[in-house]
């Protein structure tokens, strides 16, 4: 056993040294082991340099610079989507409202969006609802009134402070929230359905991933961090 892996080990050592006299002759000079008088002329690579070229670091200053050039391009093009985007989505409201005003719904988009809120989550303080919609109290307030003026919403005592109510959908509210969303999915429904179903699961995932984004800034700039982990989001309300 001893003789056979003293050979195999031999064996390896000359595999090795064929190797290796492929890629640097036996008699090129290795690094460091020219003399200064050996010193090639300007421009001209010395086999000991072609060696240390051969075993370089694979990270060279060229794939550095790649790497700074595609950096700055994402960051460009980044700028230019926005720039891009941001066109589009006053485009898409203005359509958007140009629509619904077309369709003649009762609500309007401040009421559908309160609205949304009470159908989905349930009863809840005025402050409540305006931190979920982000919206101030006192225009809150004003929407509120108009809504239980209009029936669609109604106020309740709150046990835990007799001074303050609790706000919730009535029925005719409810019925109002879910006509005017059927009729936007239909509406969509017709525009969407050209498109290849790859196209359609693309721009609704990118869309609730630009709004949940939305959502989160909100709430950092607003100075509360992110949303309260189990409650309702702005961008989780289908107003």
């Amino acid at each position: 056993m001893i003789g056979t892996e003293s050979r195999r080990g031999h064996e390896g050592a000359v595999r090795m040294d064929v190797v290796r006299a492929d890629v640097v002759p036996a008699d090129a000079e290795r690094p460091g082991d020219a003399r200064a008088d050996d010193a090639p002329s300007a421009g001209a690579a010395s086999p000991g340099t072609e060696a240390a070229t051969a075993f370089a670091d694979p990270v060279s200053a060229e794939a550095a610079a790649i790497a700074e050039a595609a950096a700055i391009a994402e960051a460009v093009s980044a700028e230019a989507a926005a720039s891009g985007l941001g066109a589009e989505m006053v485009r898409l409201m203005r359509l958007f409202a140009a629509w619904t005003q077309r369709a003649g719904f009762e609500c309007g988009a401040a009421d559908r969006v309160l609205l949304a809120r009470l159908v989905t989550c349930g009863r809840c303080r005025a402050t409540d609802l305006a931190a979920d919609v982000f919206l101030d109290l006192s225009t809150v307030s004003r929407q509120v009134r108009s809504l239980v003026d209009r029936q669609l919403v109604e106020r309740h005592p709150d046990p835990e402070d007799r001074r303050g109510s609790l706000l919730s959908a009535t029925e005719a509210g409810r019925a109002a929230y879910q006509s005017a969303v059927r009729r936007r999915e239909a509406e969509l429904t017709r525009l969407l359905e050209p498109w290849p179903a790859a196209d359609r699961t693309l721009l609704t995932r990118l869309l609730k991933r630009l709004n949940d984004d939305l959502v989160d800034s909100t709430y950092t700039s607003l100075g509360t961090g992110q949303h309260p982990v189990g409650e309702a989001r702005q961008g989780d309300l289908h107003a």
